[in-house]
């Protein structure tokens, strides 16, 4: 037995000490989750949401249900990938560690039996470098890969190709979990540019159209939302709000299906909305969009994205 083998071994025997039905009750009251604490101890061990005797601590309990609620709001899509594509392939934008696409691959070989390959790419080596220690000690190394790269989609075919021995056909999926500010975007466009049949991105810390209204209000500039730029918490957050209706609508301008949802409850965390999008096509839906987002910019001040120059919006 080697090494990892004997760990994943003892992370599992004590988790199924740990978790009792009494204790798996009191935590879930009543959820149905794709990673029960005990069967996937040695997944969320190596993630780092377990304690090594099988505990989840209070202060990891939000990321616990955050990646499994994600999970369930990515169901139909993924069952819908898996229904068309005998390998499904994801890339994580501004992966960090790689919670939540190392739980879809997990859940893929454990849930589903079906294959699903990720590429987690990230600008940040040490966190890239992290990932893989833990991807290679949960033993999903043959589906999951991190690299270094930048976020386009040049760039993306690059490292999967590097990490994964071959050319993609086609990447299915593109997600993004926390990438800040304009990641977040560099996401979404990423999947536009990609032609991912899936685009899900959890948003956070948007500060660009933030700094676009606070240069409005420095100016002196006057409107009918002036009051929202002169007020620095109002401006702060009716701007992330407004970010991602913007995201919203500059998505379906490109032909995908989208909606903005809770996906975790907030006393998790406030960080807790996801764009999901579904790859369309409808003509008629993009135009009004695209109507739409530039009537939303021009009645909010006539600050927008930047990502709407990169989707050609």
């Amino acid at each position: 037995m080697t090494t990892r083998a004997r760990w994943a071994e003892a992370v599992a025997a004590r988790a199924a000490a740990h978790w009792t039905p009494t204790r798996t009750a009191e935590l879930l009251r009543g959820k149905t989750v794709a990673v029960p604490p005990a069967e996937g101890a040695v997944l969320l061990r190596g993630l780092g949401i377990l304690d090594d005797d099988g505990a989840l601590p209070p202060a990891r309990v939000g990321k616990y249900f955050q990646v499994n609620h994600m999970v369930a709001q990515l169901g139909p899509a993924l069952a819908a990938l898996r229904a068309r594509h005998p390998v499904v392939r994801i890339v994580d934008v501004g992966c960090g560690r790689s919670y939540l696409t190392t739980v879809l691959a997990w859940c893929g070989a454990a849930v589903w039996d079906h294959r699903l390959e990720v590429l987690g790419i990230d600008r940040d080596a040490d966190v890239v470098a992290e990932s893989a220690r833990r991807i290679d000690a949960i033993g999903l190394d043959d589906r999951v890969r991190s690299a270094v790269a930048d976020l386009d989609a040049a760039a993306a075919r690059a490292a999967w190709t590097a990490r994964f021995g071959a050319v993609p056909d086609a990447i299915h999926a593109v997600v993004g979990l926390h990438a800040c500010d304009r990641a977040t975007c560099a996401a979404i466009a990423l999947g536009v540019e990609l032609g991912a049949e899936l685009i899900a991105v959890a948003p956070c810390c948007q500060a660009e159209l933030a700094q676009g209204w606070a240069a409005l209000a420095d100016a002196g500039v006057d409107g009918p939302f002036a009051p929202v730029w002169r007020t620095p918490h109002l401006r702060r957050e009716t701007a992330a709000d407004v970010t991602d209706q913007l995201r919203v609508l500059l998505l379906r301008a490109r032909g995908y299906r989208t909606t903005a949802l809770e996906f975790v409850p907030h006393e998790h965390t406030r960080k807790n909305t996801l764009v999901r999008a579904t790859l369309d096509d409808d003509a008629a839906a993009a135009t009004e969009a695209a109507r739409q987002y530039a009537a939303l910019v021009a009645a909010t001040g006539g600050v927008g994205l930047a990502l709407a120059a990169r989707l050609a919006v």
